[in-house]
């Protein structure tokens, strides 16, 4: 990998492990690892293809992207579009809570007739 994408990958990976609940985080930490190509491959590609068939029960959109981040680690095509997406739709999703939390604390602020 080289130096400078692999790091914000794994700042991405660092900050959806601090998101998800800690048995999620320990499989996600344990997937990192060098030894775990062998299932991580083959994981991603199932939940990329889990993805793609969301409107069935069970599997869901979420698949997808965490099957793009586990192949980003091994494919080095991948690794800057991934990243760009993942650093993208991260500042999206806060720009969006903080919207929504100003207008929550805006209603509660105004006076009820």
């Amino acid at each position: 990998m080289s130096g400078k994408s692999k790091a914000r990958l794994f700042r991405q990976f660092d900050r959806l492990e601090r998101h998800v609940p800690g048995f999620a985080a320990r499989i996600l930490e344990w997937l990192r690892r060098p030894g775990a190509r062998l299932v991580r491959i083959p994981l991603g590609l199932l939940m990329i293809a889990g993805g793609v068939f969301s409107f069935l029960p069970v599997l869901g959109a979420w698949m997808l992207p965490l099957g793009l981040l586990l192949l980003a680690i091994d494919v080095p095509v991948l690794r800057g579009p991934v990243n760009a997406v993942t650093v993208w739709g991260s500042r999206k999703w806060t720009t969006w809570r903080r919207k929504r939390r100003d207008r929550k604390a805006e209603r509660s602020q105004t006076p009820s007739e």
